[in-house]
Parts: structure tokens; C-alpha cells; sequence
């Protein structure tokens, strides 16, 4: 950053810096492990889930560069934030694409942050999700071996190739005969998912973007610069509502680390 003086305003008599106005913490959700609000409880069961789109990225954009070991984007103190995430959610989705070639356990790893959840009758781990439109998963993947209950959603014609493929490791769901996310969330809603947050990769977050039904996307920008052809985007190629001008609203944004993270609301736009 430049080391020349940032403009600031004046709260309660004194200047506030740009930088300052940044670092201050931003509640993206209620307190981990805590017990949900009336609101939510409501919510959860009666009909589709909040859902909370979550990245992190280069400073082009990038979720990964083009090589085999993945790319580790975020500090620690933002890999701390997304745990706290994590635990105060009902449901963690990730696509086929990113499970198959990241692996990810999806856990909530904070012991005090786990044993939150218990002593508020919810389990240590929240339910683990993934989606697709192939009858091809690993049933060696670390994801089916840890944390609690998974259930993957599918097109009809995948479902008995992924019981047999799976048997006891998820729950299998056909959707129809082509993946409907609308189907996904009013599921999700019926087994008292309240908040639901999608982990990746881009082509779910793209399609969720463009079918307008994500609530909240949280992004981290890290200071790398990837610059490589074949790395994954954020997003891909969509038609988004309101088209290239509209503009969503900026819930929060604060600094983890050497990370910034970003708070928008996607349905949210102007312009």
C-alpha cells in the first residue's frame, strides 16, 4: 500500500483513515455455534435456504492457478473467518468439479466452535452437499469419510449408478431429468436447511449467480497475481440479472490478515 496519508472522516471528534474504516470487523453471521434467530428458525424447513456463496481469489480474479497442487489463497486469519462461517451454517455445498479435484474434508475445525454447535443441539459438523450431473464420484474421497451426514443431489438417470457407487457413504437425490438448483434449495429447505454456504466451484457459483439465487456472496482477495490462461475464474461466462451495469450492494468489507474480504447481495442490485 502507499505510505502517503489516506483522506479519513471525522467519528466522535476524530479522523478515521480509509485503512481503519477497512480493519474493522463486519458480522457476517450470528456467533458460531450460537442458536439461530427466530427468523432463521422459521425459515429453515418451510422454504429454500439462505445461501451464502464463499471464495476467495487472486487480485486477477483467479481461484487456483494452472497447476496440479492447489493454490492457497487465503491468510490464516481468513481461513479462521471461513471456519467461523462454516460453523454457523446448516448446510456446506461444494460442486463435483472441486470435489473431484480438491478433495475438500469440509469440516468445522475450531474445537470450541464444534463443541458451540453440540451444546446448541446442532451437530459438530453441518451437513455436507455436493451436485452433479455425472454418475462418476470416488467413493475414496477423504469427503465421505469425515464429519457427519452428506447427501448428493444428481439427475435421474445418475441416481442408481451413485447408490451403488456410494452405498452407504451419502444419500442419493435425483432432481429430474437435468440438474435444478430451484429443486436443490426447496430439498435442502424441507430437511430444515436455514444457511446454506456453497464453498465452489466456479461453474456452481456462476450458475447460482445467474439464476439469481444466491443471498450473500463473500469474497477474499489475496494479494497474489496468478496470471495464467487456464486458471479458474471466479465466475464464468453468464447472463447475470440486470446485465453488466447493475451493481450490488456492499454489505461489509474488512481485512483478514493480508486478505480483504468483500460482503455483497447479489439480488440486490442497481443500475
Amino acid at each position: 500500500m502507499s505510505s502517503r496519508p489516506v483522506s479519513g472522516r471525522a467519528v466522535s471528534g476524530r479522523a478515521v483513515g480509509a485503512a481503519e474504516v477497512l480493519a474493522r470487523p463486519v458480522r457476517t453471521a450470528p456467533r458460531a455455534g450460537a442458536a439461530r434467530p427466530a427468523g432463521a428458525r422459521a425459515r429453515a424447513g418451510r422454504g429454500r435456504p439462505y445461501v451464502l456463496l464463499s471464495a476467495a481469489m487472486s487480485v486477477d480474479g483467479r481461484l487456483d492457478d494452472a497447476g496440479p497442487e492447489r493454490l492457497l489463497l487465503s491468510s490464516p486469519e481468513d481461513f479462521d473467518r471461513v471456519d467461523a462461517v462454516r460453523a454457523s451454517c446448516d448446510a456446506l455445498l461444494v460442486g463435483a468439479g472441486t470435489l473431484r479435484k480438491d478433495d475438500p474434508r469440509l469440516l468445522v475445525g475450531d474445537l470450541r466452535r464444534r463443541a458451540a454447535r453440540v451444546s446448541h443441539g446442532r451437530p459438530a459438523d453441518p451437513l455436507k452437499v455436493t451436485v452433479t450431473a455425472s454418475p462418476w464420484l470416488d467413493p475414496e474421497l477423504r469427503f465421505w469419510h469425515c464429519g457427519g451426514e452428506k447427501v448428493v443431489f444428481t439427475v435421474d438417470a445418475g441416481v442408481e449408478p451413485l447408490r451403488e457407487t456410494l452405498g452407504a457413504l451419502a444419500e442419493v437425490v435425483g432432481v429430474g431429468p437435468e440438474l435444478d438448483w430451484a429443486r436443490v434449495l426447496d430439498a435442502l429447505g424441507r430437511r430444515g436447511v436455514g444457511r446454506l454456504m456453497v464453498e465452489g466451484g466456479s461453474s456452481v457459483h456462476t450458475q447460482l449467480l445467474a439464476l439469481d439465487l444466491a443471498d450473500e456472496l463473500q469474497v477474499a482477495v489475496a494479494p497474489l497475481l496468478v496470471g495464467q490462461a487456464g486458471a479458474p475464474r471466479l465466475v464464468g461466462t453468464g447472463a447475470f440479472p440486470g446485465g453488466p451495469g447493475a451493481r450490488m450492494r456492499l454489505l461489509g468489507a474488512r481485512v483478514a490478515g493480508d486478505a480483504v474480504v468483500l460482503r455483497y447481495a447479489p439480488k440486490e442490485r442497481v443500475g
